[in-house]
């Protein structure tokens, strides 16, 4: 009896961690397109590495908003707003420093 309560509970938690990681699908397209535009600036020498560096710790902590986000199941209309306020800001910054004066050497 224990086992098939163990399962079911299981089953029904997993069912809810699944639901949650499509929760956000807008974020994480935005997501992959900042690596690709941080990776492409590096390429291209318009990043240095401090800058793509820095880039990157933004875009590792936007991901772990998203994760705390989709924690208990559900990802409420102000956490989104979080998270698109956070994108937009770190895209503001790749503009920005893909389009200064510094080009790695």
């Amino acid at each position: 009896m224990k086992k098939e309560i163990v399962f079911i509970s299981l089953f029904i938690l997993g069912g809810l961690s699944v639901f949650a990681q499509d929760a956000t699908p807008k974020a994480d397209v935005r997501e992959s397109a900042e690596r690709a535009r941080i990776r492409e600036g590096r390429a291209s020498g318009e990043l240095t590495n401090k800058e793509a560096a820095g880039l990157n710790a933004q875009q590792r902590h936007i991901r772990r908003a998203e994760r705390r986000a989709k924690a208990d199941g559900t990802v409420t209309p102000a956490e989104k707003s979080k998270l698109n306020r956070e994108q937009n800001r770190a895209s503001r910054n790749i503009r920005r420093q893909k389009h200064d004066s510094q080009v790695k050497p």
